[in-house]
């Protein structure tokens, strides 16, 4: 077998049908086809079959579904790291909850790439629920947010203390009758926040937002309650245009995670990110009020997609 049927089988398996990967790769479905027949023959194993309108994979055909991932992850990160010893230019790939996303990623990897400015960042924002995941099938290198449940296969450090406390624009806000607001990730069932809301008599009705900073602008209008970062909207509870509630079990306390593939299959640069999150310089930097400015003028090449 070759990496390109490795590849083409793993396409196949991610998109459900050989069209989707064949248009994928840029390829004819006959190569697709082609590709998957090679393996057949080479395994004695269908590896999947007609069924309903799509494919159903076998149990052989799961089996390799995974290896292909973990070898295809593991070529493309060879391939990388070579470039890098090449270019003397590293990159990383960070995945990070919408929330961490928001509040704090941004100055973190400013701080990070002042200190490795030959490091080049992509940050990508995801539910945590698919944190592991992206670790597994190597789409990033670094997740932070909630500890993944993944085992001794990851290798995660927790790094920033952080508490969520439950305001509104008034005092006499009933919490268990208002709605909730929140960012585009809700209240993660991973997080503590999430296992805390899961223990509530009766769930609140929830309603998104696309940041969190446009759902407190809403709590300050009037328009619901919200389980907040308490280090974000310190200064609304000091000026009195957000109050805290007194619900029991709030505030809520929780831990950041910085994530990586563990038994030494994480790369030197995740390595590298993973020790500076621990340090009193990174601390400073994600808990330094909004619109805190860098110590360089320098802006450091990170690129950002969003969390859909």
């Amino acid at each position: 077998m070759t990496l390109s049927q490795l590849r083409t089988f793993a396409l196949v398996v991610r998109l459900g049908s050989l069209r989707a990967a064949a248009a994928e790769l840029g390829v004819s479905e006959p190569a697709v086809s082609a590709a998957v027949a090679a393996l057949r023959s080479e395994l004695g194993d269908p590896l999947f079959v007609r069924a309903g309108g799509g494919i159903a994979f076998t149990p052989g055909g799961r089996r390799l579904a995974v290896h292909a991932e973990e070898i295809v992850g593991l070529a493309d990160q060879a391939r990388r790291e070579v470039a890098e010893t090449v270019t003397a230019t590293r990159s990383l790939r960070v995945a990070a909850t919408a929330d961490f996303g928001e509040h704090a990623a941004g100055a973190l990897l400013d701080a990070f790439t002042r200190r490795l400015p030959d490091c080049e960042v992509d940050l990508v924002v995801l539910e945590g629920a698919d944190l592991a995941d992206a670790l597994a099938r190597r789409v990033a290198d670094v997740a932070l947010g909630p500890r993944p449940a993944a085992g001794d296969s990851l290798d995660a450090v927790p790094f920033l203390r952080y508490q969520r406390v439950l305001v509104a624009d008034s005092p006499r806000a009933e919490p268990l009758r208002q709605v909730w607001l929140t960012g585009p990730a809700g209240l993660e069932e991973l997080s503590e926040e999430g296992r805390w809301l899961a223990g509530l008599p009766t769930w609140p009705d929830l309603v998104r937002f696309p940041t969190e900073t446009e759902a407190i602008d809403a709590t300050r209008a009037g328009d619901g309650v919200m389980l907040a970062l308490g280090h974000v909207v310190r200064a609304d509870l000091r000026l009195g245009t957000l109050v805290r509630l007194p619900l029991p079990g709030t505030p809520v306390q929780g831990l950041w995670y910085a994530t990586v593939l563990g038994r030494g299959r994480a790369s030197a640069a995740a390595r590298a990110l993973q020790e500076f999150v621990t340090t009193p310089g990174a601390t400073a930097a994600m808990l330094a009020p909004p619109g805190a400015t860098p110590s360089t003028p320098r802006r450091p090449p990170v690129h950002v997609a969003l969390w859909s």
